[in-house]
């Protein structure tokens, strides 16, 4: 059967350009002009902070190709507004005393709140945040303060994922190829 087929093809020349051609558009297309890779998510900022170590944090993420700061809020419920009209995907919550945490050599919590049900948009940001923190907050963490620069990080990072806390898949993908058929 097999080899009456490709005898059957090489008969027929569009066939065989069809059976050769569409997959090679496909790989082209699905290997290159689709990225997965999301950037510039928005992001809304509560910051209770205002010390330098805080406007780094805030900098950093924004310099990031992960992240734009789209809004600085002043309230937590204003946060939740935000993500549940989905305007923002991530809240990041700087806490009050985190320059003084910080500079006193504890362990400060930033909470990060995303919008995980699209996992793969929030999936690739949240992972990226330990390094970008670190990396971020390592530049003012000199002098007295260099022995912060651990290979953990010198702050904690509570990131909690909404709407989506299994992160998974199925709610996005299954849609996604119903939508595409």
């Amino acid at each position: 059967m097999v080899v009456k087929e490709f005898v059957q093809m090489r008969r027929d020349r569009l066939t065989f350009a069809m059976m050769i051609g569409i997959p090679l558009m496909q790989l082209v297309l699905f290997g290159f002009a689709i990225n997965s890779n999301p950037q510039h998510l928005p992001l809304a900022v509560l910051s209770n902070d205002n010390t330098e170590f805080s406007r780094t944090l805030v900098a950093g993420m924004q310099n990031s190709a992960y992240f734009n700061v789209t809004h600085t809020i002043f309230s937590e419920e204003e946060a939740k507004k935000l993500l549940d009209r989905g305007e923002v995907l991530f809240v990041l919550t700087i806490p009050h005393d985190f320059g003084r945490l910080l500079a006193r050599g504890d362990r400060p919590t930033v909470l990060l709140e995303a919008d995980a049900s699209d996992p793969t948009a929030s999936g690739f940001a949240i992972a990226s945040l330990d390094t970008l923190v670190s990396q971020t907050l390592n530049r003012d963490l000199t002098g007295p303060l260099a022995p912060l620069q651990t290979q953990s990080g010198p702050v904690d990072l509570n990131i909690q994922r909404l709407y989506n806390p299994e992160i998974q898949t199925k709610y996005n993908i299954v849609p996604g190829l119903m939508g595409w058929s």
